[in-house]
């Protein structure tokens, strides 16, 4: 990736975490590619349960998609049609997520601001109402909590909104944290743990051994691991890493967001707020979080124009209040996102594991991730809640060995 410099970095008001040790050890029982949240995640729970574990960033912790997000776990305003294969699992992250919190806060020391507000889903004007009504539809359909509100029913839940706001539906279950402090409290976390967190690191090869995978050689040098763990967000599909018989169909779709800060004067928003262009998030510190566009263009860096008008007119469109809020900072960063939109956690080869593909579902879906793969280095498999989200369920992989294409590449 790029040096970005308006990623977030002065956006960044979580207490300030520990820095990691930097040096990388000759070995370790479980080597993570990919420092964002999910490696984070998965590490730290790997730690606790006795593994020493390295996790080695290209950049810095964070630097693709998991401080550029808004923190939203969404499950019924995320609902769409065709991702009803996504909703179990989703949900089942959903119920981890307070003993993740509760466990993450104590080890760390850090409040990541976990807010239970809900989500209010907005609509203005008839064509709007109609794709929203048929959002409801769904969500009742799949067993969602989702209730229908007239336009001075959220009026009366956000004053602030427009009179325009024609009508809405309230998902109480759906919540949200605070991106910079989670990942501020999984460092401090991983570094109690004794994870070995070792940045601006790049990956250069798998190294392979009689078909396994026996560690990872970096510009740094090699570590030899019992298990690697393939986690690096939207890089993950990239060529060369991987052989071509165990290509992931992961893209990047980049986004651009910015952060507002809100008055006594201004005004702010008391749920997450979500529209046909943007979502709005609140935090307690008084950032209004807006995002985000969806851009599919590769790894193309910086912040745009036209990005920041479409999210500043998709926000002033339904809160009119914005106007007055000075812009703190602005941002981009890179979804990881797979061919169906749904994460991909699976045994590749030996010694080869990978969790990434989670498209804009990283915060919701982390606790369970991180869950799934511990079970899988511990007990051989993956949970029932996981299963269906393996590498196969994509086009057929060649039949011939990691070992053959690489001496043959």
């Amino acid at each position: 990736m790029e040096p970005n410099p308006t990623r977030p970095i002065d956006l960044r008001r979580s207490p300030a975490a520990p820095r990691a040790p930097s040096a990388l050890p000759a070995r370790s029982d479980v080597a993570i590619v990919g420092g964002g949240l999910i490696g984070l995640s998965m590490a730290w729970r790997l730690a606790q349960g006795g593994r020493s574990v390295t996790v080695v960033e290209r950049e810095t912790v964070g630097a693709g998609a998991s401080l550029a997000a808004t923190g939203m776990l969404a499950p019924a305003a995320e609902h769409e049609p065709g991702s009803d294969p996504l909703l179990p699992l989703a949900l089942e992250s959903l119920s981890r997520w307070p003993g993740f919190r509760d466990d993450l806060q104590a080890a760390s020391g850090v409040d990541i601001d976990y807010r239970q507000e809900g989500t209010l889903v907005l609509a203005i004007g008839r064509d709007e109402v109609d794709r929203l009504r048929f959002r409801h539809d769904l969500q009742i359909r799949s067993g969602l909590d989702a209730t229908w509100l007239s336009g001075p029913q959220v009026r009366a839940r956000e004053p602030a909104l427009r009179p325009a706001v024609t009508a809405g539906l309230f998902c109480p279950r759906d919540h949200q944290v605070d991106p910079s402090r989670v990942m501020a409290a999984l460092i401090r976390a991983c570094v109690a743990a004794g994870v070995t967190i070792v940045e601006a690191c790049p990956v250069e090869a798998l190294d392979w051994e009689a078909g396994r995978v026996t560690g990872l050689s970096t510009g740094r040098g090699r570590i030899a691991a019992g298990t690697v763990i393939l986690a690096a967000g939207a890089w993950s599909g990239q060529a060369g890493l991987l052989p071509e018989a165990l290509a992931l169909p992961v893209r990047p779709l980049k986004g651009q967001s910015l952060a507002l800060r809100t008055t006594a004067r201004t005004g702010t928003l008391s749920h997450m707020v979500w529209t046909e262009q943007v979502h709005m998030a609140p935090k307690s510190d008084g950032h209004l979080i807006v995002g985000a566009t969806v851009e599919d263009c590769g790894f193309t860096p910086g912040v745009t124009a036209g990005g920041l008008y479409a999210l500043l007119e998709g926000a002033r469109r339904v809160l009119p209040g914005i106007e007055e809020m000075a812009v703190e900072a602005v941002w981009s960063g890179y979804r990881p996102t797979s061919d169906d939109d749904a994460p991909i956690i699976d045994t590749l080869a030996p010694g080869l594991v990978v969790a990434t593909g989670h498209h804009r579902n990283g915060y919701l879906l982390a606790p369970a991730t991180a869950d799934a793969v511990a079970a899988l280095l511990t007990e051989g498999a993956l949970p029932d809640y996981a299963r269906a989200f393996g590498r196969a369920r994509f086009a057929p992989a060649s039949k011939s060995s990691p070992d053959r294409e690489r001496a043959t590449a």
